[in-house]
């Protein structure tokens, strides 16, 4: 169902993988927008590692809802800032993809656990981030990209 990487001595293992999704603070989630139109959005995120999925928040209204509820096949790409090797101009950079399906967390305690988790990636302390959620909560999305499969690879730019 999936590609085989063309490029197998540039991929990226499983761990790998899961480290970039964990490490990196935003990435681009694609969807079908409308009038079958891509539509990508950046997007903070927390990739949870006891069931494999990406979770993300958003507004309960607009292109980005109206999309998942018309097709939930989506794709969400991270890549890292990248590496130079010494003496090299060109840039190294790990990128990853994942594919899989969208679905909103319907529970809501554990929707704000999620956004909880989502803002541990981000400098404020704990009195700030409740007060946010309390304000929020109920006219925030909380939604998961179940994750059906990844890959990952180093591409060298030049």
């Amino acid at each position: 169902m999936f590609r085989e990487m063309q490029r197998k001595k540039q991929a990226l293992s499983r761990e790998e993988c899961v480290a970039l999704l964990k490490t990196q603070l935003r990435g681009v989630l694609s969807v079908q927008g409308d009038d079958g139109y891509p539509y990508g959005m950046p997007m903070n995120h927390w990739y949870n590692e006891q069931d494999g999925n990406l979770y993300f928040h958003s507004g309960m209204k607009g292109h980005r809802s109206d999309a998942m509820k018309r097709c939930d096949k989506a794709s969400f790409c991270v890549y890292d800032e990248g590496f130079r090797k010494e003496g090299d101009w060109s840039l190294n950079i790990r990128s990853v993809i994942a594919f899989g399906r969208l679905r909103v967390v319907e529970d809501e305690a554990v929707a704000m656990e999620y956004v909880r988790r989502l803002c541990d990636k981000f400098p404020a302390d704990a009195a700030y981030v409740e007060e946010e959620i309390a304000q929020a909560a109920d006219h925030t999305l909380v939604f998961a990209l179940e994750v059906e499969h990844i890959s990952g690879k180093l591409v060298n730019e030049a």
